[in-house]
């Protein structure tokens, strides 16, 4: 969900706003009788900021912290939280042996959430191809918005400004309920690479960047980053895990990307690839659709780890 405060600084300078100062913290906040958990500060236009968490609902929201009372916390404190859940459970290390003598981990991270319905997911990895703008029209249904969780990679929102605004636009007049997952910033990639050597595993990468870049480019270009992360092409190892756990995110996979597995089953967090570069995805979740043969309904992103809380 897009801030107030964040929209307004970006149109009373018809381009980004300054976000300077950006670093992860963990902090148990409190204002009147709301609880939050500071996962980032910062400084936007000159004014104090902080990135905030209800470690029930996950809902992130960006505050200003002179208006918040907040203290250290860690993560022992906070274990009993979903948010701490959710988080250890999809950075989990993985436990088959044949996967522990794997040089990468393939699909790590959430893949699945409530039995009823599912959970749509775009990636947006770098690409010169114009975003599939139909696609997510055919989605669009009149006086509800649809939730989706789009994956945004630094790379590809410097080379489609006019289809962030278009994407921003749907949501602001309720068409489209988005969730703005972290892709990484550069996005990493060589053809026929081996996949222990590629995307984020290649040499030089710096975790801790391509995660906080991309974090405070949406914040500079008016919208709230979530707790989510989803690897380029769904390709970890361990140790990336743990940075991504480390700065308390949850690390999404999925379990149904379209185009190499044909279909969904209820419970699925889908995989498609509205940036141009995979139509054969976007055909197949088409059929489907009008084929009533994908698990409804569509829910936001933020109720598939375990243990949603009542609303």
């Amino acid at each position: 969900m897009a801030l107030p405060f964040a929209i307004a600084a970006v149109a009373a300078h018809a381009g980004p706003a300054q976000v300077s100062d950006y670093r992860p913290v963990f902090e148990q906040c409190s204002k009147d009788s709301a609880q939050r958990l500071a996962i980032r500060r910062m400084t936007v236009d000159g004014e104090g900021m902080m990135l905030t968490v209800d470690p029930a609902t996950l809902d992130t929201a960006l505050e200003r912290d002179g208006d918040w009372s907040c203290a250290d916390t860690d993560d022992d404190r906070q274990k009993d939280t979903r948010y701490i859940r959710a988080i250890r459970s999809a950075c989990a290390p993985q436990s088959d042996v044949a996967a522990k003598r794997q040089s990468f981990i393939a699909n790590g991270g959430l893949t699945h959430g409530s039995p009823d319905g599912s959970f749509v997911t775009g990636d947006l990895c770098p690409s010169h191809r114009p975003l599939a703008r139909r696609f997510l029209e055919r989605l669009e249904t009149p006086g509800t918005p649809v939730p989706l969780a789009l994956s945004m990679s630094g790379g590809w929102l410097a080379g489609h400004p006019a289809d962030f605004q278009w994407l921003r636009e749907q949501e602001h007049a309720g068409a489209l309920r988005i969730t703005w997952v972290d892709h990484s910033y550069t996005h990493p990639y060589v053809p026929g690479r081996k996949l222990s050597d590629n995307f984020l595993l290649m040499a030089g990468v710096d975790m801790r960047a391509e995660i906080l870049k991309t974090e405070q480019l949406l914040i500079a270009n008016g919208e709230t980053p979530s707790v989510f992360f989803r690897f380029p092409g769904l390709i970890s190892n361990p140790a990336l895990m743990k940075v991504a756990a480390d700065h308390h995110l949850i690390v999404l996979g999925a379990g149904a990307w379209l185009a190499k597995s044909l279909s969904a089953k209820p419970g699925d967090i889908i995989l498609v690839h509205p940036n141009g570069n995979e139509p054969a995805g976007l055909a197949i979740f088409a059929n489907l659709l009008a084929a009533g043969k994908l698990p409804r309904p569509f829910r936001p992103l933020a109720e598939a780890p375990e243990g949603q809380s009542p609303e």
